[in-house]
Parts: C-alpha cells; sequence; structure tokens
C-alpha cells in the first residue's frame, strides 16, 4: 500500500545541530536506559572528583556528602597534623575523635604542606586533574595562598570552586562565623525559645552541617550545568544565607505581622501584644495549627517523655473523643478554630491530662490509627537503638582500625538506582603515596623526591645528622 504523501513528514533535527547544542528536541542527550539491575549500574557520582581543602564540619558535611554519593574525595591536610577536628572532643585515647570520623566517611586523605614549593607543586596538578574544589577557611585565605579564582580557573577551565563564608557581601564579609554565630546572624536564635526568656540557639547543626548541604546542592547543579558550557564557575554559600534559607516561615511571619498579629502564636490566645518583630514562640507550631509539646506517662523521671500534638482543625473531633471531651465538639467555646484560640492553654492542659496516662509511644499509636498528628520526643538513645534506622542505613555501625566500632549517621537521601555505603574515615595521610602515584602519576623515584623534601611530611634525618 502506497503512503499518503500528502501528510507532511515530521522534520528530522539535524545530527550536527544535536551535537552542537547537546540536546535532542529539547532534551539533553542521554545515553540508552542501562541494562543493569537497579543499584548495580554504578554510583551517581561515580567519575566525579573532589579537592577537599575544607575543615571543621561545614565543608566536610558537603564532601562526605558528595562521597556518599560516589565521588571519589581527596582530602588535604596538613602533615603532622591533619584537620583538627581529629583531636577535638577526642573519647578514645590516640584515636581519631568521633567529631572527625563522623564527618569525613568515604574519603581519601593525602597530606601535603601547601606553603611548600613541592607541596604547591602537587596541589596544582591536584587541580588540574579534579572537578571541583572545596574551601571553607576564612575570608581572604585562599586567595593569600596563591589560589585566587582566576589562577584555579587558569589551570583548570573546567574546575568549580565551591566557598562557604560566614556573611555574603555586605559589612560583616570579611567577620568569622562559627555555628551558633550563623544560627544568631541568620534569624533562628530570635526566634528560638520562650517569650519569656532570652533567645536560643537549636541542637540541630543548620549553620555549619546545614549549610554544607546548601553547598552540595550547589555543586550539583554546577556540574550539570558544565555538561552544557563545558566551564566550570564559583559555587557560594554564606553561613547567614543558608540560616535564613530554613527560617522562611520566621520571615513569612514577620511580614504578617504588619497586618495584625500572629493568631496561631500562644500569646495572641492570652491577650499579650505582640512587638514589631517575630516574638520567640515556644513550641507553637509554625504551619499555622496550633501545637505543643506535652508530658507523658513516666516525665517525672525521663527527660523524654513528651510527645508534640497538633489539634489539627479536619480531625478536631477525632481529638475531642479520644481525650474524652465530646462535648467539645458541638460546645461554642471549642467547635470552631477562631472560638478556641484564646482557649489554647486550657485545651492542651486537658489534652495533657490525657497524654499523662500513656507513655508517648502509646499516644502515638492510638492518635495515628485516626490521623490525629503527634510525633514522640525521640532522644538519641532512642534514634540509636531503633532498629528500623540502622535496617534503611540512617544508623549506621562503622569499623575504625584505632578506635574500633562506633555508631555514625548514613545518607539521609536514598536513590533506587544509586546504593550509599558508608566507608570508614580515612587515617592521617592514609592514602599519600597512592594519590601521588594512582592519581597523579608520579613516579616511585618522584614520590621518595617529594617525601624527603617535607611536603607531604617531615624530612626524614640522616644518620649523621641523627647522631
Amino acid at each position: 500500500m502506497a503512503k499518503n504523501k500528502s501528510k507532511k513528514a515530521k522534520p528530522k533535527l539535524k545530527k550536527t545541530a544535536a551535537k552542537k547544542s547537546g540536546k535532542t528536541n529539547g532534551v539533553h542527550a542521554l545515553p540508552k536506559p542501562s541494562t543493569k539491575p537497579w543499584g548495580a549500574a554504578g554510583k551517581a557520582l561515580d567519575g566525579v572528583r573532589i579537592l577537599d581543602l575544607s575543615h571543621v564540619q561545614a565543608g566536610p558535611t558537603c564532601t562526605q556528602m558528595l562521597a556518599w554519593f560516589g565521588a571519589d574525595v581527596i582530602k588535604v591536610e596538613r602533615p603532622g597534623i591533619g584537620d583538627i577536628t581529629r583531636g577535638q572532643l577526642r573519647d578514645v585515647p590516640n584515636a581519631d575523635s568521633l567529631y572527625f570520623t563522623m564527618l569525613n566517611h568515604n574519603k581519601r586523605s593525602i597530606t601535603l604542606d601547601t606553603k611548600h614549593p613541592k607541596g604547591k607543586e602537587v596541589l596544582d596538578r591536584l587541580v588540574k586533574i579534579c572537578d571541583v574544589l572545596v574551601e571553607n577557611f576564612g575570608p581572604g585565605v585562599l586567595d593569600r595562598m596563591g589560589y585566587t579564582w582566576e589562577y584555579i580557573h587558569k589551570l583548570n577551565p573546567r574546575m568549580i570552586v565551591a566557598s562557604i563564608k560566614g556573611f555574603g557581601p555586605g559589612p560583616y564579609e570579611d567577620c568569622k562565623v562559627y555555628e551558633n554565630i550563623a544560627q544568631c546572624a541568620g534569624g533562628a536564635a530570635s526566634t528560638t525559645g520562650f517569650r519569656e526568656g532570652p533567645p536560643l540557639v537549636t541542637g540541630a547543626q543548620i549553620g555549619d552541617s546545614g549549610n554544607g548541604l546548601h553547598l552540595s546542592i550547589g555543586i550539583i547543579t554546577a556540574l550539570y550545568q558544565r555538561l552544557r558550557t563545558g566551564r566550570g564557575q564559583r559555587v557560594n554559600i554564606a553561613m547567614q544565607d543558608g540560616v535564613l534559607n530554613l527560617c522562611r516561615v520566621k520571615l513569612r511571619d514577620q511580614q504578617r505581622l504588619k497586618h495584625g498579629p500572629l493568631t496561631e502564636y500562644r500569646q495572641f490566645g492570652e491577650g499579650i501584644p505582640f512587638g514589631k518583630a517575630v516574638p520567640r514562640s515556644g513550641n507553637d507550631s509554625g504551619g499555622g495549627q496550633p501545637g505543643w509539646i506535652l508530658k507523658c506517662k513516666g516525665w517525672e523521671n525521663d527527660p523524654d517523655a513528651y510527645i508534640y500534638f497538633i489539634t489539627q482543625a479536619p480531625v478536631w473531633e477525632a481529638i475531642c473523643d479520644v481525650i474524652g471531651k465530646p462535648e467539645w465538639k458541638t460546645h461554642p467555646d471549642y467547635a470552631k478554630p477562631p472560638a478556641r484560640l484564646p482557649r489554647l492553654k486550657h485545651i492542651f492542659a486537658t489534652i495533657e491530662q490525657w497524654t499523662m496516662t500513656k507513655d508517648k509511644f502509646e499516644v502515638m499509636e492510638i492518635c495515628n490509627k485516626i490521623d490525629i498528628p503527634v510525633g514522640p520526643i525521640l532522644s538519641m538513645k532512642d534514634l540509636a537503638e531503633e532498629p528500623s534506622l540502622r535496617k534503611t542505613g540512617t544508623v549506621v555501625e562503622v569499623d575504625h582500625p584505632t578506635r574500633g566500632k562506633y555508631l555514625s549517621v548514613g545518607n539521609p537521601i536514598k536513590l533506587s538506582d544509586s546504593i550509599s555505603e558508608v566507608k570508614r574515615s580515612p587515617l592521617l595521610g592514609e592514602h599519600t603515596e597512592e594519590i601521588l602515584g594512582k592519581v597523579l602519576g608520579y613516579s616511585a623515584k618522584d614520590i621518595t623526591e617529594i617525601k624527603q623534601s617535607g611536603a607531604v611530611s617531615a624530612p626524614q634525618k640522616t644518620r649523621s645528622a641523627a647522631a
């Protein structure tokens, strides 16, 4: 049967144009779907090499996340000293601290004196063969080392330079910043705690680890863009910016405050006037539904025998039934959310009389069956011993050659085709020779020369000098 010539043939995209743009019909050119079993096609960042000049927490959090996804992270450390956290808060004598081991899994360590001519030569070669450089030095330190953006980009135009600093451009950009300073400068502390008390910082490391995660997103985004442009770029995270990003609901409330009181805050129901800035809200829910932390059975002796309870409007009738107050379902003082706002203190006190008769897990079991949103206050002990977290790899046991077995967090992000594994952190300089030889291509003679120069370790004394 002859084809209908009257129909227009679908135009074909010219191969030359597709190659030039890297796209096919508007979509980035991709290989054919792998036929390998799910989880057996390699890790997401296989082939990506990270030059890790970071230390302490923010940078190492970022590079550890990338290493969990398969990137080859080469951690550069000072000879004989290493990352300062190796010795901080040490609980096992002569062993790397948990502070270090829990932030540097899956990495390789090379010791390098970057002020030494040979050390700078090695670092230059690392810059040339890596995809990403990560640093969280103080303002201007990398430039003073001679590694300006222009110098790095000249050595490797494809290099992505990722930096964490305390503040962005402005009056405080030259200031040093640590975790709690970031929480204070980013708005978290002013809105944390109880209205009658001072500002508080949170136990979650939103300034350091939170911004390490922000930086990892920036790096992966820059790697993706490099597929189109072929060139690297700078990725900058200011700790103040990152904390503010995590406090966006409070910035939301600051704007709402101009148009009237924040009715979901407990102080509104208590008739306490609002000031010009968002107040500390204690345990009020930030989502518009009233919530509070309530005592559970055993609270007298257990500091974590509490549960977070939200009086969500759609399940109000179920709440009334479960706490033994069915009359509240139709009572004009309790039936509707606006009527309940001035009475929240009394309502939560009444609910607490019920929660105190159950342990926190019983409350959770009862409430979740009828869709009442609650959450037990889980201690670090609870989390460390929770079997489900071990099974998913959220909490892992790692064996270390000098400190023995310890618990750590695993990758919180689960990919179905990129299976994460947690490998122990490296000993100081453990992979120096391996990186010099297998990664950078130095000969055995060159490696001996570099070692004896003092660029990666203290120079070996000759017998006559030692005599």
